[in-house]
């Protein structure tokens, strides 16, 4: 079969087409041929070099977290899927032992870590974290849910969104940021969301975004951010500088969600505001199988249609992660094995 590998941990230049022997699975595993999978910042953080996960030794290295396909293959002890069957994965993998595993939920395993090799022709996959898909969810569709719809739905729910809540969004135009927005729309929230491009925002207006601020100056977007309203919930996959931002246009006791580093790893918090303000700041990972599971639902029931930017064949994977790290999309970005 044929994978996208890296190659060299330089960037989209380290991206080579690869060939691989076809897996077979093994107890408890699928193979699923792979029709579409989702690319993340993830992703790009360990083509760039900046992930501890993987170094010069795991090379020729197959990531790839979000796929969806058909299963072609089923090892002994699988049951409830077969081959034929229309599927997503879910790509958290966790040890099944540990307190925060048998407590849940289990994206807080204390050895949490994720699912790669979904960028090939075909993944050999642990079974039991196959979804169906319904007929109303075609894989390129689905491959785009996994990773930055599971992430923003668990933020909205850790951050309490509900029904006129105003949650604010800093860089809305990404995968993370866009599945916030028609999810909270979908909670019954407004949004108040960021880019520093007149027609990204203008897209994600399209998808329910209520409040563009065309600006990626911290002072500036402060000052827009509270003539609005003080948000209840700020759902921040940046980091950096705009984690500061976020704390302090939050209203009182309202909460900050944190699951990215892209504009910084290192952030500054005022205690004073903190406590005085009796505001939250959590950290959150990914989501939850039942998670996906629901949003698998609320995509069949028409209720959000994942945004896809554009769709890469197999051997143009490169020129996909040149796109992302060019910040070219809104949404999601599949590549079509």
């Amino acid at each position: 079969m044929r994978a996208a590998a890296f190659t060299d941990l330089i960037g989209p230049e380290g991206v080579s087409l690869v060939d691989r022997p076809d897996p077979k699975p093994g107890p408890g595993e699928a193979v699923v041929d792979v029709d579409a999978c989702g690319i993340n910042r993830h992703d790009l953080f360990i083509l760039e070099g900046d992930s501890a996960m993987v170094d010069a030794d795991d090379l020729p290295f197959v990531t790839g977290l979000d796929a969806a396909g058909v299963v072609g293959e089923v090892g002994a002890d699988v049951r409830g899927i077969e081959p034929g069957d229309r599927v997503v994965l879910c790509p958290n993998q966790t040890c099944g032992t540990c307190r925060f595993c048998r407590e849940g939920p289990e994206n807080t395993c204390e050895r949490f870590s994720l699912y790669h090799g979904g960028l090939a022709e075909s993944a050999r996959v642990q079974a039991d974290r196959l979804i169906p898909l319904p007929d109303g969810v075609d894989t390129t569709t689905a491959a785009a849910i996994p990773t930055a719809y599971m992430t923003a739905f668990h933020m909205l729910r850790r951050a309490e969104v509900g029904p006129g809540d105003l949650v604010f969004v800093p860089g809305a135009t990404g995968g993370v940021g866009v599945a916030t927005v028609q999810l909270a729309t979908v909670f019954g929230a407004e949004t108040i969301g960021t880019s520093s491009s007149a027609a990204k925002l203008e897209r994600v207006r399209e998808l329910g975004l209520d409040h563009g601020i065309e600006s990626a100056a911290i002072d500036e977007i402060r000052e827009e951010v509270e003539a609005i309203g003080r948000p209840d919930a700020v759902i921040n996959h940046l980091g950096g500088e705009f984690t500061g931002l976020g704390q302090s246009v939050l209203r009182r006791g309202g909460t900050m969600a944190i699951c990215g580093r892209t504009a910084g790893n290192e952030s500054t918090i005022d205690i004073s505001n903190l406590f005085l303000g009796h505001k939250r700041v959590v950290g959150s990972t990914m989501g939850t199988q039942d998670d996906l599971r629901r949003l698998v639902e609320l995509v069949a029931d028409g209720d959000v249609a994942p945004e896809i930017d554009r769709t890469y064949a197999l051997e143009d994977a490169d020129a996909a992660f040149a796109a992302m790290q060019d910040r070219e999309s809104v949404g999601k970005i599949v590549v079509e094995p």
